[in-house]
Parts: C-alpha cells; structure tokens; sequence
C-alpha cells in the first residue's frame, strides 16, 4: 500500500523556520514530481512550490519565493519545503501531492496534511 506523509508541522514565531517532510513508502519506483500546497480556513488550497525529480526544476508562488525552497531525497523518497523568514499570513495545513511512479504508471497521491501556524 502506498502511503504519502507529511511531517514537520508546527508553531514558530514570525522570522523563524520550518522544515516540511513529504515522506513516500510502499512498493513505489520513485517520485517523478511533488508539489507542496496549503490551504487556510475560508480559504482555496493553492500552490506553494513543485519540483519535478528527474531534472530538479522548481516552481514557487510569488508569495513564498526567496523565502521557501524545495528539494528532494531521490534515494529516501523524499520531498523538502525549507521555510525561512515565516511570516502570520503562511499560516495554513500545508499538502503534500506526489506524482508516484509504480511500474510504467504514475499515480497521484496526496498527504493529509500538516498544520503550520505562525504567531506575530
């Protein structure tokens, strides 16, 4: 069974950092892409950051760029979002999607998120 994971969540005051963990295990050959997304209450869930695996290209929202940035662990299954200078307003349940490769197939699958919230 495959399962995504998030971890890292937490409460950090305005300036500080966090780093996200996206977490794939099961019988999988790999991640061909991830993205980070998160949603505030009231609010649309909405991109954060992706990067696809095998070339390392990376998109960010204009919100979070210079500030965020995501990477990957090819070998641990494993996808990054380092948050620097948080800010209140990227408070949200941070999702991880991932882009599964099992056999010839890609599947997505998505994490049940994690909470980050930032404090003035």
């Amino acid at each position: 069974q495959v399962q995504v994971v998030e971890s890292g969540g937490g409460l950090v005051q305005a300036g500080g950092s966090l780093r996200l963990s996206c977490a794939a295990s099961g019988r999988i050959s790999g991640i061909n892409a991830a993205g980070w997304y998160r949603q505030s209450p009231g609010m649309q869930r909405e991109s954060v950051a992706s990067i696809r695996t095998n070339d390392d290209s990376t998109n960010y929202a204009d919100s979070v760029k210079g500030r965020f940035t995501i990477s990957r662990d090819n070998a641990k299954n494993t996808v990054y979002l380092q948050m620097d200078s948080l800010k209140p307003e990227d408070t949200a349940v941070y999702y991880c999607n991932a882009q599964i490769r099992i056999g010839t197939y890609v599947y997505s699958y998505w994490g049940q998120g994690t909470q980050v919230t930032v404090s003035s």
